[in-house]
């Protein structure tokens, strides 16, 4: 039996690494030699949710020429392990839009419109009635926590929130709202963190409208925490933005507690910003109340701001 590799994106959040391990646990349960695997380094709260469940941080996988790939995430090239064309993508499992990742044969395809990826495979586990060991609940739940940021975000269905409340059950979290803290608090290391990691810290690529776009995140619990590295991240933006040949970049300097992100903006058509938010940068950048998801309220509203330039 030929071992298959499940990965999330590039620049992973704690979904895309946990949705890996709890997959590849799943996929075990089922009969294949799945293995998780992640492409960048661990974000702080990652490392906090891992360690604290007893889970071993994936193998880093950097070519993935020749092997069997489950993609779960995303389904966004920019996105996809390097070499994926030169892979087999078996199955793709994800909650945002479907991107532009193509395979030759016909795969098992499941996205659906909730708030995080670990929801989808939550139902998959109850639904092909396998049990879920408890610290593999605690890492879905400290998924689920992440991207809806403790059921603020717009992104937060009721799905997220029953599913979110029987890993709870499992993993022995009685609140889950002191749990999301220790956690937001984690996310919120920005210590000894130099301005490109901390860009690259939560960073995805699009392509919209032939035209190569860098959106990344950066959640703390207050954006005070922010202050004297913002100017060396808005200078290294630059760098990313010449190196990587884009377009624009965009970073999401998002307060959890106020419910609100600061949006830096380098940009060949800063014009972008006001046709996408109605609010005009001002020097570098635009203030954006009660925005807190990329893949629902920035991402979206930049594409179609881009179509129309």
């Amino acid at each position: 039996m030929s071992t298959v590799y499940v990965a999330g994106h590039k620049s992973p959040d704690t979904d895309a690494i946990c949705a890996a391990i709890a997959y590849a646990e799943f996929k075990k349960k089922r009969g294949m030699d799945a293995v998780p695997v992640r492409l960048g380094d661990l974000n702080p709260e990652t490392q906090f949710v891992l360690k604290k469940f007893g889970i071993p941080v994936p193998e880093l996988m950097t070519d993935a020429t020749g092997k069997k790939l489950i993609i779960v995430d995303h389904s966004e090239t920019t996105q996809s392990p390097d070499n994926f064309d030169k892979a087999e993508i078996i199955e793709i499992v994800d909650h945002h839009k479907i991107g532009d990742l193509t395979t030759p044969n016909p795969i098992f395809f499941l996205s659906m419109p909730v708030g995080c990826t670990c929801t989808v495979i939550k139902i998959l586990y109850d639904y092909f009635g396998i049990e879920i060991p408890k610290e593999i609940a605690g890492i879905m739940l400290s998924a689920i926590l992440s991207d809806t940021v403790m059921f603020k975000s717009v992104t937060t269905t009721d799905e997220d929130k029953k599913r979110a409340e029987e890993l709870a059950k499992i993993a022995g979290i009685e609140d889950m709202q002191a749990y999301a803290m220790e956690m937001f608090k984690a996310k919120s290391d920005v210590a000894g963190k130099t301005p490109r990691d901390l860009i690259f810290r939560d960073f995805k690529d699009y392509v919209m409208s032939g035209k190569k776009v860098g959106v990344g995140q950066l959640e703390v619990v207050d954006l005070s925490l922010l202050d004297e590295v913002k100017d060396p991240i808005y200078e290294e933006m630059k760098k990313v933005k010449e190196e990587g040949e884009r377009h624009s970049i965009f970073l999401m300097l998002t307060d959890i507690m106020k419910e609100a992100t600061e949006l830096l903006v380098i940009s060949d058509e800063p014009a972008v910003v006001e046709k996408a938010f109605g609010v005009p940068l001002k020097e570098r950048s635009v203030w954006l109340e009660k925005v807190m998801s990329r893949k629902k309220q920035v991402v979206p509203p930049l594409e179609k701001a881009f179509a129309s330039l």
